[in-house]
């Protein structure tokens, strides 16, 4: 069996997937602290900062799903399917984040009317 690598563009492109979305799991899990202290404004930033290193990575996937399409030579590996794998699943974490942030400061605002009634 010969001992292959993974070619330089595939390995970056991979590592460049898996490290933003891993940034933006970390700071979508601060954003659910956040909430979880019903500050809301830290939460939201947090999302948005979220929001841009998970578009970091599907960038770096869509190019190489656009280059394969123009004929370009992809090697499948295991780590970009990896990568993928990655950033599908934080994709679906930042979503359900986006929406209990919502939930919450909707709640929030009824607590606060029924208070001030």
């Amino acid at each position: 069996m010969e001992n292959q690598m993974i070619d330089e563009k595939t390995l970056t492109a991979a590592m460049s997937i898996i490290i933003s979305a891993g940034d933006a799991r970390l700071l979508c899990r601060d954003a659910l602290n956040a909430i979880a202290e019903q500050n809301f404004a830290l939460a939201n930033e947090k999302m948005k900062e979220a929001g841009k290193k998970i578009t970091e990575a599907h960038r770096v996937q869509t190019d190489a799903i656009q280059g394969e399409t123009r004929g370009e030579k992809q090697e499948y590996t295991l780590l970009f399917a990896h990568a993928q794998d990655t950033l599908m699943t934080i994709y679906s974490e930042i979503n359900i984040a986006k929406q209990m942030l919502k939930i919450f400061e909707s709640w929030e605002k009824r607590f606060e009317a029924l208070e001030n009634r």
